[in-house]
């Protein structure tokens, strides 16, 4: 049986990322000149798996300047499309689009309204008191005006003032969210007057991998960015266990779908859902989550070849990507797309099947080849 390749080849990404420093600090030295390089991709990935905010805590202060440093262009708008649906009724957003297929609870008081029989026309739309207050679409007939899936990088970036400080006030807080460079990389944000563009960046094809669209007091409560506010600052609602399970049950339902989307996108056979390897990721997950750990190696049922083992699941070849901290399956599933290891296993040829566990913001997927 081979196992995880996938895994050895980020290990091996690790090692030549060292020996690269290790030969530009020697440059360094010897002409005795300032050397600038991006972070590689190894250590990329580490970031990103562990979350999409900054790793900066969240300042507060009297002082906070709510003005961006970097001058803009004239403020974009939707032409049309899904960003319009943001501020909807839930009326409305059935009258443009139908009833949804599924309905999926998330961990922010919203419900996934989700929509795609087809992988070309996946999207979801967040509905909260009645309201649309935040939509992503990643299926590429989805009208996401005035960008689009699959646009090249350099078209946006030539049209669009990309800043790197968003700032929100409202009648008794004021809000900073500043981007980093792989933020503006692989996930820049724009305001598009009270409607905010999160575009998710494939950083291998220099392409519009999805976008979502976000109300202010979405955005503030989900705290994407590195922050820094005066006032207050909303906190994640506090949920049951018994709502826990719902919204661990929608999100491995959405990695699940939004896989065979992207796997369709580069002409690769979709994925069949397997319940003995999903439930081998979950109790992953979920020991994660309670041992405080984050590896692809249980301290108590080794690594992904002995759990499977263990679970008695045959198989000819197996992957496995993780995650923790991301604000949704969303996230999580552009974070694994954008980091080389990650990427190999959701585009992976072999694999046949997967399961996917979530317990609370920790996510798993198992992939293999029956």
């Amino acid at each position: 049986m081979l196992y995880s390749k996938i895994n050895s080849l980020q290990k091996g990404g690790i090692s030549k990322l060292k020996s690269l420093v290790k030969i530009l600090l020697l440059l360094a030295v010897i002409f005795v000149i300032g050397i600038y390089f991006n972070i590689g991709d190894s250590e990329k990935e580490n970031a990103v798996l562990l979350g999409e905010k900054s790793t900066a805590p969240e300042k507060q202060g009297e002082d906070l300047p709510m003005k961006s440093s970097l001058p803009g262009k004239s403020t974009v708008k939707p032409a049309g499309g899904l960003g319009l649906i943001i501020g909807k009724s839930s009326d409305e957003v059935i009258k443009t689009y139908g009833k949804p297929t599924r309905v999926d609870f998330s961990s922010y008081g919203y419900h996934w309204w989700i929509y795609g029989a087809e992988e070309d026309s996946y999207m979801q739309i967040a509905i909260k008191s009645g309201k649309a207050v935040s939509a992503y679409a990643i299926g590429d007939n989805v009208n996401v005006s005035p960008f689009k899936i699959g646009q090249p990088v350099d078209e946006i970036y030539k049209n669009i003032e990309i800043e790197t400080f968003i700032d929100i006030e409202t009648k008794d807080s004021s809000y900073r969210f500043e981007l980093s460079e792989p933020d503006m990389n692989m996930r820049p944000l724009i305001k598009m007057d009270q409607v905010y563009a999160q575009l998710y960046l494939d950083k291998f094809t220099g392409t519009v991998s999805s976008v979502r669209f976000l109300n202010e007091a979405t955005l503030i409560e989900q705290q994407p960015y590195e922050l820094t506010y005066r006032g207050h600052l909303p906190k994640e609602p506090e949920l049951t266990e018994e709502q826990w399970v719902q919204v661990e049950a929608g999100n491995r339902q959405q990695i699940f779908d939004i896989t065979n989307v992207m796997r369709k996108r580069f002409d690769l056979s979709p994925l069949k859902w397997d319940d003995p390897v999903s439930e081998v990721a979950f109790m992953h997950s979920s020991e994660m989550y309670k041992d405080k750990y984050f590896s692809h190696t249980s301290p108590t049922k080794g690594d992904l070849a002995e759990r499977l083992k263990g679970a008695r699941i045959s198989y000819m070849v197996a992957g496995e990507n993780i995650a923790a901290h991301y604000v949704d399956a969303v996230a999580a599933m552009e974070g694994w797309l954008n980091s080389k290891g990650h990427r190999e296993a959701l585009l992976n040829e072999e694999f046949t099947h997967l399961g996917v566990g979530v317990y609370k913001k920790y996510y798993t997927q198992n992939f293999i080849a029956k």
